[in-house]
């Protein structure tokens, strides 16, 4: 998905939100945004936004000399995630079709966001998102992939998302490889947060190897290329993810709560909507 001109201002006001998490310097953060300014035309018009992202998060990660300003934030969320783990197990357990709500939970985790959404309450957001209906719904379809599925291809998004992946991959019980950003980039999640979550009792954990904010292939690591073109099924979390795979002709299943209005548009859903959707190409 190609970036929208709607997206330029969210860019801006994540560089400034974010250069405010790391200095109080005014100054500091003007020569930021001055920066941002001057890059942003330099790129292409049919760049997507996870590659605008990660030239925004690398010009404030050079100017402040911090490559992760969101890893206290990405450990809260992990702590809290883990916090809910065991009543949304039992919730899983209880439940008349496990997959189905494990599923839904998955998404759910989809609330934990920085760069879209930053105001959020995780216990309060899940429990309204477990009781939304899916906008999009192509969850039985995505329960056939798996009952079919040799190797699984889980792309994650955000830290602390990772907690409630852990507990759809358990109902899965298929092998998993799970898929990483190589370096820190907003709240997404990098190795030691899937260590965090748990993910290596349960899958295999790779980089895609790179830090953009979604999975871009012509940026990826041949180990993850190798990886994503032979498995038969991938799943993938969150709207970075989207906006990097949302053309690919492969059978991807995008999990994700569109959390801004560009996003919804492109779906063609309402803005708040949950989805399990089969990739168009």
């Amino acid at each position: 998905m190609k970036a929208y001109l709607d997206c330029y201002p969210c860019f801006f006001s994540q560089a400034l939100k974010t250069a405010r998490m790391i200095t109080a310097d005014e100054k500091k953060i003007h020569s930021i945004l001055v920066e941002v300014s001057r890059v942003l035309p330099t790129l292409s018009f049919e760049a997507t936004p996870p590659e605008i992202g990660k030239e925004v998060y690398r010009i404030i990660s050079d100017m402040t000399g911090v490559d992760d300003p969101y890893r206290h934030l990405k450990e809260s969320c992990t702590r809290q995630a883990l916090s809910l783990y065991p009543e949304l197990k039992r919730l899983i357990e209880s439940s008349e079709d496990r997959i189905l709500s494990a599923l839904k939970v998955a998404i759910a985790g989809n609330i934990i966001d920085f760069g879209a959404n930053a105001e959020f309450d995780i216990k309060r957001d899940i429990d309204i998102i477990l009781s939304q209906d899916l906008a999009i719904d192509h969850s039985e379809a995505l329960c056939r992939a798996l009952d079919e599925a040799q190797n699984v291809l889980y792309v994650a998004d955000n830290a602390g998302e990772t907690v409630f992946d852990k507990l759809f991959i358990e109902e899965i019980g298929k092998r998993i490889v799970y898929v990483v950003r190589e370096k820190p980039v907003i709240n997404d999640a990098v190795h030691r947060d899937a260590l965090a979550a748990g993910i290596d009792r349960v899958a295999e954990i790779i980089s895609s190897g790179t830090d953009a904010p979604g999975t871009i292939l012509d940026l990826c690591s041949e180990e993850f290329l190798d990886v994503y073109r032979s498995s038969d099924l991938i799943i993938s979390k969150g709207q970075g993810n989207y906006e990097g795979l949302s053309e690919e002709a492969r059978p991807i299943y995008f999990l994700l709560k569109a959390k801004c209005p560009v996003i919804a548009r492109d779906i063609g859903v309402e803005m708040g909507s949950i989805v399990v959707m089969k990739a168009r190409g």
